[in-house]
């Protein structure tokens, strides 16, 4: 079962690994002002695995790129560490759901990109990019180009690229939406599995309310724009050995619950983006 629990302050009595503190975000247009995120806050501590789901246009991806340093809030503040998120910072390594890979570099070199251009000699760089291809099974292919690989085994280089700076957090926005479900689920395990040996923590954006109940450690439900928050949850399902969990009576509560709470954000959503 999924258990409800409050995530908007530190749950341990020490500095969390993300804070989010009254963070809101707002977007001109020619019709005016548009909110994507309401006012809320989050606390994330180290080693978490936050999966966070909503209805289309709740502001997931704003937050993540919020938290990325990519875009600023319109108030709020988020802190790494401790530390203000002023711009993009080795310390988070992001996965878009395109791999955004270098086409004119072979795998090996676009892994190595990020340690090169943090100081490292070429060879080491190569050196701590072979050991991340060997943790996603792609040791292999470092010669080979982005287009000679299948779209799930892009995803796997970009996962290595992000772990290469060796970040403190991983932000992932959806990396596997694209793939076919088979490749899809063999990728859930194996992030699952990179998760529980490096020990990083993870926000991780989804419509799927299954991977985020297969994956996360606390999932999100947001409301429909502008974003906050409506509930939260531990879920048990991350940890589990069980190879058929997902078939379990446990695991189709809580997705019904998930479902349930997300079934009339989903429908205000749609009816907000028929209005003219």
């Amino acid at each position: 079962m999924i258990e409800p629990i409050d995530l908007r302050q530190p749950r341990h009595g020490t500095p969390p690994k993300l804070q989010v503190e009254q963070l809101s975000k707002s977007f001109g247009s020619s019709s005016g002002s548009v909110q994507a995120l309401a006012p809320f806050d989050l606390s994330v501590e180290a080693g978490d695995f936050l999966c966070v789901v909503g209805p289309s246009g709740c502001g997931k991806t704003t937050l993540l790129n919020i938290v990325a340093g990519f875009e600023s809030p319109t108030s709020g503040s988020v802190y790494v560490d401790g530390k203000p998120v002023t711009g993009p910072g080795a310390d988070r390594g992001v996965v878009f759901q395109q791999g955004a890979l270098f086409n004119w570099m072979t795998i090996l070199d676009n892994v190595a990109f990020g340690p090169r251009s943090t100081g490292f000699s070429q060879s080491v760089a190569r050196q701590k990019a072979m050991e991340l291809l060997e943790l996603v099974g792609l040791s292999a292919f470092a010669k080979k180009y982005p287009y000679q690989l299948s779209g799930g085994m892009q995803q796997r280089v970009g996962i290595a690229r992000a772990l290469a700076n060796n970040p403190q957090m991983l932000l992932m926005d959806e990396p596997f939406a694209a793939l076919d479900q088979q490749t899809r689920e063999l990728l859930q395990e194996e992030i699952r599995s990179i998760w529980q040996r490096t020990n990083k923590t993870i926000l991780w954006i989804t419509h799927s309310i299954e991977e985020a109940l297969l994956l996360a450690t606390h999932i999100i439900v947001m409301t429909a724009r502008p974003g906050r928050t409506k509930a939260s949850f531990v879920s048990p399902f991350a940890r589990s050995s069980d190879p058929h969990v997902a078939s379990s009576m446990e695991f189709a509560a809580a997705k019904r619950t998930i479902f349930q709470l997300l079934r009339g954000e989903a429908k205000q959503a749609q009816q907000m983006e028929e209005v003219p």
